[in-house]
């Protein structure tokens, strides 16, 4: 192959698997950048939203703006665990403070659904008492149209940094922005059934379905992040694809027990990979080390790996857990090698547990007689956990 092919073949597979990484400081200035943006806006929309809604008479429109609120706190909320999440691992915690992002969502969920709970009881008991309807004005049209433009308008920059930065939590805060965007349009809606159409109780409607709205959204975030609190899975069509990716990579045959979970943007992950059953323990180490290395470059989201070194399918049995370790088996074997003089021709003795039995490998410095090997073989044999004996003598 031509060094020119090889070099666009190279070429390739970087483009193909390689994402850029933020580090954790990368990755809170972002957040913070966009967070602040959110911060600024949701100020004056509210205040916009709060004023207009009490001199529009819109019950919707000020249900809107509490909404607005809401997001002020679960922007502050955000601002707060990313700095908190952006910390590097420690001896407290050695696998990094991602996970403060995960309970700060919940935190957020649990604030929108006590939000929503208060919005729509206040609601109902006005379309119970229809004395306490309020009849909006057209003005109120208008400040809901500014409100949607602006709620849809942060969704698509909070979303932009969210998956440039691979974050959850500015990702849950993106889709919270467009959740207002569609609760404005439900009370752009409602206010102009009321307003032009004289039919006051609908914006009082608008409002409970606001309050839906915020509602649906809290309980998703809590049940969200109470799963990765709880380390479920990824998703499984993302397990088999790296189930996929590794059982290809040189010198792994096999794998099973693949086990991920999620701590913020990472994924943590732990597999059992099965290798040829001769290999030295430097070679396994090079071959879990290769797919440490890959499956982190071809899924950038994968930051801490564990890879377990099986010489046979352990995933049922274990057949050798039962077997004599080496120094009870040499307690067996070194007083009959004594017995014929053969301890000091022997080198090294290698020893893999196999199949439910001890095969060994024995490496001489000398030739042996076809008698001393006889015995040598022998004396092995005694030993019932002992399996296949293999013996490598100097030439010369």
């Amino acid at each position: 192959m031509s060094d020119t092919m090889t070099k666009t073949i190279d070429s390739k597979l970087e483009t193909d698997i390689v994402t850029i990484k933020y580090n954790n400081q990368q990755r809170y200035q972002a957040t913070r950048k966009v967070t602040l943006i959110g911060i600024v806006i949701n100020i004056l929309l509210s205040i916009v939203q709060l004023i207009g809604g009490v001199f529009t008479y819109s019950q919707a429109l000020i249900a809107d703006g509490l909404h607005t609120l809401s997001d002020l706190a679960s922007d502050f909320v955000v601002l707060f665990a990313s700095k908190l999440a952006s910390k590097d691992a420690d001896e407290d915690h050695p696998y990094g403070h991602e996970r403060i992002e995960t309970v700060a969502t919940v935190v957020l969920g649990m604030a929108l659904a006590g939000v929503a709970v208060g919005i729509a009881l206040n609601a109902l008991d006005r379309l119970i008492h229809f004395e306490k309807l309020l009849q909006p004005t057209s003005l109120a049209i208008l400040l809901a149209l500014v409100a949607i433009v602006a709620k849809e308008g942060l969704y698509q920059y909070t979303i932009h940094i969210a998956n440039k930065i691979d974050s959850n939590l500015l990702r849950a805060n993106a889709w919270h922005h467009r959740s207002d965007a569609i609760s404005s349009l439900l009370v752009a809606l409602g206010v102009a059934g009321s307003a032009l159409l004289q039919i006051p109780w609908l914006d009082a409607v608008a409002a409970i379905l606001v309050a839906i709205m915020i509602f649906y959204m809290g309980v998703r975030l809590i049940l969200d992040s109470t799963m990765e609190l709880v380390d479920t899975s990824v998703e499984l069509n993302k397990v088999s694809k790296i189930k996929t990716f590794i059982s290809q990579l040189e010198g792994v045959e096999s794998l099973h027990s693949l086990r991920t979970r999620k701590m913020g943007s990472k994924v943590l992950a732990d597999v059992h990979i099965q290798v040829n059953s001769y290999l030295t323990v430097s070679e396994g180490h090079y071959i879990a080390e290769n797919v440490i290395n890959k499956t982190t470059q071809n899924f950038p989201e994968m930051t801490d790996i564990t890879v377990h070194i099986d010489p046979e399918n352990d995933e049922t049995t274990s057949p050798s857990g039962k077997l004599p370790s080496r120094n009870e088996l040499m307690k067996h074997l070194t007083p009959q090698l004594q017995k014929t003089g053969l301890a000091d021709n022997i080198l090294d003795i290698v020893l893999h547990y196999l199949n439910g039995k001890i095969d060994i490998e024995i490496y001489l410095i000398t030739q042996l007689t076809n008698e001393n090997m006889t015995i040598l073989m022998e004396s092995c044999k005694n030993c019932e956990a002992v399996g296949i004996v293999t013996v490598h003598q100097k030439i010369a």
